[in-house]
């Protein structure tokens, strides 16, 4: 196992700005976060042409690229443009959200077939994200799914399992098809607090995923906009100084 950190914890920045951010904490692998609606990085305009983005990237930074993480779904020609990219950059992980609640499970599979089967071709494994408000919401529900679409993992976000309406179920059914994962600290009451003063269990979570030969990234994930006075730099290097002594 790894640490790294998610460009999403510098959303409100651009993708360089973001690089420059993480290295400067100490990091050395970073995980690009894409959303259509931010001016970060659009997964269409970098699918479009994963090739100038392939040569921007290695120009901007020397961080090694762990994975891609889709804030929405993408259209199934976008999502071929990505795992183009990802092939370039070497990154064998994607990450995409779960359909929201309400959609018919059936509908979801299809989706899902369809973007493992691209993901394989290019060597990619596929997870969905667990998230409050998503099919993945619930863990059972979470891997109903894995179960039906072989080959799909999960990335695990334990925040949205303690501060969310399955919260008092435990969730341990989700490691062995743990892909990829996403930390911060947390409450019940509170989807990010201060690092320390949360409930999240690292060393719990980290056994957990040893006993099923997890050997992939850790990859920090603050969210600025809950930050509640917080000081993000401080956040970033003290929670990655508490990964790596627990490794």
């Amino acid at each position: 196992m790894f640490v790294s950190a998610s460009s999403k914890c510098f959303q409100d920045k651009s993708f360089p700005e973001a690089c420059q951010q993480l290295a400067d904490l100490g990091y050395d692998k970073i995980e690009l976060w894409l959303d259509e609606n931010s001016e970060h990085l659009k997964p269409s305009e970098v699918a479009s042409a994963p090739d100038r983005f392939f040569i921007q990237y290695r120009e901007m930074t020397r961080m090694t690229p762990v994975g891609l993480c889709l804030d929405q779904d993408a259209p199934q020609e976008v999502f071929d443009g990505l795992c183009r990219l990802a092939k370039m950059l070497k990154i064998t992980q994607i990450t995409l959200p779960a359909a929201p609640v309400g959609t018919p499970f059936n509908e979801e599979i299809d989706r899902l077939r369809n973007r493992l089967a691209a993901a394989n071709f290019s060597g990619i494994r596929l997870s969905l994200k667990t998230k409050t408000g998503f099919l993945t919401e619930d863990p059972q529900t979470a891997v109903e799914l894995c179960h039906s679409v072989p080959g799909l993992g999960i990335t695990y976000d334990p925040s949205y399992y303690i501060c969310g309406r399955f919260a008092n179920q435990s969730h341990d059914q989700i490691f062995p098809y743990v892909y990829h994962t996403h930390l911060r600290d947390t409450l019940p009451s509170s989807l990010q607090v201060a690092v320390g003063l949360g409930e999240i269990d690292y060393s719990r979570i980290i056994g957990q995923l040893r006993r099923y030969n997890f050997g992939r990234a850790l990859s920090i994930e603050i969210i600025p906009s809950l930050l509640n006075g917080n000081d993000r730099s401080l956040e970033l290097r003290k929670i990655r100084m508490l990964l790596e002594t627990l490794l």
